[in-house]
């Protein structure tokens, strides 16, 4: 969430920076109803002041034979009058709220304006792989191969699904512990969070209520629950509503799940077999910094997710996306994106971002200054490290050979007990 203070301090920025985010508002309501609840406040406030003199001057009066009867009904008006004043100010809280809720977060001044069009690559990997034969794309390859079984997968769960096989299951979980080795050896704690998170939880990630019917709904159960889209949905909310110690930051954590969501791909050529799902496996990483901190956090997410990519020597980019490309409760993102050659493009593995305080805000997760004894937000960031479902079809395409043959990365082979080839199976 925004803080109101900056809308307040500085309209005409705000509004001009989420423009860049292609999101156009007029902050004339707001800033009346945060007019309207500073001057309430005053007067309950002073209220309150009179209230307290009132009450002190009692047993003077007392002391002295007045009539304290008048005194007690002014206080009890006072109160009266306070607790209407209070009541209205609940109502303006309401309101604003439900107007800086929807804001998406303000993007960093360095991004520029616009979608996708406008993101621009920062750094580059290796060469495009170059082959003396016909190459295979991933479907092809994960079917001749008998790591991925598509009928099946879309047999027993429909379009957008899809079964992992034998040495297909074992390469799925190299890579998955292969992701986790590296985070632990990092000194990232490793978390196995829930599934099924409460609707507080996908505010506090700033995915509602905007994006409230992108994810699974699960029905029948109180409260509501939802199928998580995302790790970092739950490692955002681990510490909602607490106050940590400024010794405990940074907060590194790691955790594997599942994800699930709405949208599957379609039946086009770039978005085939398990590029676009209905479920995919992602190892993501989320990181608590104090606010001084989140850009040496952020470099560091991008040097992670990136290195990931690199030790499994495969082809990839890094791009800065532009800032109405980058999700609603980001600052800044850079996407990892792995090469395909079949369809010669990128598609991201990683997206690394950062969020400022937006999500801290909404969760109320701060930490307290040792200096200054007060408390304040803490910044989030995250960024997938990585998801699986497109750097196995880069593998397969990338280290493909003339006979049909995969190569497995280095780094895989003690994870896939030593196999070093996927050959077609006869």
């Amino acid at each position: 969430m925004i803080d109101i203070n900056i809308i307040r301090e500085k309209p005409e920025y705000v509004k001009e920076a989420l423009k860049k985010k292609l999101w156009d508002v007029d902050f004339t309501e707001l800033l009346a109803l945060d007019g309207e609840k500073r001057k309430l406040l005053k007067i309950v406030e002073d209220n309150k002041a009179t209230q307290n003199k009132l009450s002190a001057s009692v047993p003077q009066v007392k002391k002295e034979g007045g009539d304290v009867n008048a005194i007690f009904a002014q206080v009890k008006q006072i109160a009266k009058n306070n607790a209407e004043f209070e009541w209205k100010l609940k109502e303006i809280d309401e309101k604003i709220n439900s107007i800086l809720v929807v804001l998406p977060n303000i993007p960093d001044d360095d991004l520029v304006g616009g979608g996708k069009e406008n993101n621009k690559v920062i750094h580059t990997f290796g060469k495009k792989p170059e082959f003396a034969f016909k190459m295979k794309d991933h479907v092809e390859l994960a079917t001749s191969l008998g790591l991925v079984d598509y009928d099946r997968g879309a047999k027993i769960a429909g379009h957008g699904s899809w079964v992992y096989t034998g040495l297909g299951a074992q390469l799925e979980w190299a890579l998955i512990n292969f992701f986790i080795s590296e985070h632990l050896k990092d000194g990232y704690q490793f978390i196995l969070p829930p599934h099924l998170l409460n609707e507080e939880s996908g505010y506090v990630a700033g995915q509602f209520p905007k994006f409230k019917e992108d994810v699974f709904w699960l029905n029948g159960l109180e409260p509501q629950r939802f199928l998580l889209p995302t790790a970092e949905t739950a490692l955002v909310n681990l510490h909602r509503n607490e106050i940590l110690s400024e010794e405990e930051l940074p907060k590194k954590y790691f955790a594997y799940t599942p994800c699930y969501r709405r949208e599957a791909g379609s039946y086009r050529t770039e978005e085939r077999g398990m590029i676009r799902g209905y479920q995919f496996d992602k190892v993501e990483m989320v990181q608590y910094t104090k606010p001084e901190d989140s850009d040496a956090a952020f470099e560091e997410l991008v040097k992670k997710a990136s290195s990931l990519v690199e030790k499994l020597g495969l082809h990839f980019q890094i791009s800065k996306l532009a800032a109405g490309d980058i999700s609603h409760s980001m600052a800044r993102t850079y996407d990892i994106e792995v090469y395909l050659p079949s369809i010669g493009i990128y598609k991201e593995v990683s997206s690394a971002s950062n969020a400022r305080d937006y999500q801290a805000r909404r969760g109320m997760v701060r930490y307290r200054d040792n200096e200054t004894k007060k408390t304040r937000y803490v910044h989030t960031l995250n960024a997938s490290g990585l998801a699986t479902s497109r750097i196995f079809p880069a593998i397969l395409e990338q280290y493909q050979q003339a006979d049909g043959s995969v190569l497995v990365p280095e780094v895989l082979q003690p994870f896939m007990g030593g196999v070093k080839v996927l050959k077609p199976i006869k």
